[in-house]
């Protein structure tokens, strides 16, 4: 499975006290905190709060009924195209998450609502990469098209890269890494996973790094395997469980089960 987050860099222009506060508590998997902090009285500060609650569903699997009333707020006061446009970004983002997580199939509204999305921004401007990388989500864990979701990650990489967006390039590094190693690329993947990782260490992104630890392990021989998985048991743990989603993948083997 795959699982995206908003994009960000881990810092803002002129360091403003609250996106630092803010940013540290999401890194540390204290979405609903950082979402009090912020103000609901503008079309930014309601989009914001909607993505950090979103984030939460994907992350935790739970939340469901605050994101959708916050992502409702944001949608009445979105006004111009880009708003509008963020807003369907996020909205297909959380019927992605809720069909992935099996709460309830949402694949066509997902896909309407990037759709929309896609409608409203325009190739170029600063949103559009993370709606492709969330296109690609789609194209790899619905649609099950490995050669859409690898051409709709390297335009996400390349919008991130003209933006200076690290945080959505430790995404797409990921995700690009994923689908070289179900192609069986393992020098690529071993590249793509350890640069996703670095950034991820880099910009303190806390509750990324357990994942990120935990891809690179999939590409790489013991016993350098084991040493990622157990560091990323122990930032797993020291979070709570979260995300929900790797426990399957940090769980030991079945004993007598085959092994890659």
């Amino acid at each position: 499975m795959a699982y995206s987050a908003m994009s960000g860099n881990g810092t803002t222009a002129g360091d403003d006290p609250l996106q630092t506060a803010v940013w540290r508590l999401r890194s540390r998997a204290c979405w609903a905190d950082a979402a009090a902090m912020l103000p609901a009285d503008t079309p930014a500060t309601t989009l914001q709060r909607a993505a950090l609650l979103v984030e939460r569903c994907l992350y935790t699997e739970r939340g469901w009924a605050e994101a959708e009333d916050a992502l409702r707020t944001a949608e009445a006061q979105a006004h111009t195209d880009e708003e509008r446009g963020a807003a369907a970004c996020e909205r297909g983002q959380l019927a992605y998450a809720a069909t992935l997580h099996g709460v309830r199939d949402r694949a066509d509204e997902a896909r309407a609502a990037l759709g929309r999305a896609a409608a409203l921004i325009p190739p170029g401007a600063v949103g559009r990469a993370l709606l492709d990388f969330r296109r690609g989500l789609l194209a790899e864990n619905l649609a099950d098209s490995p050669q859409a979701a690898r051409a709709a990650y390297r335009r996400a990489h390349a919008g991130a890269t003209a933006y200076a967006d690290p945080l959505l390039l430790s995404f797409t590094w990921r995700h690009l890494a994923g689908l070289a190693l179900r192609d069986g690329e393992l020098a690529e993947a071993r590249h793509g996973f350890a640069e996703s990782l670095r950034i991820r260490e880099e910009l303190g992104y806390l509750v990324g790094t357990a994942p990120a630890l935990a891809s690179l392990a999939d590409a790489e021989s013991e016993p350098e395997a084991a040493r990622l998985r157990e560091e990323a048991g122990r930032l797993f743990r020291l979070l709570g469980g979260v995300p929900t989603w790797l426990a399957r993948q940090l769980a030991p083997p079945a004993p007598g089960a085959a092994t890659a």
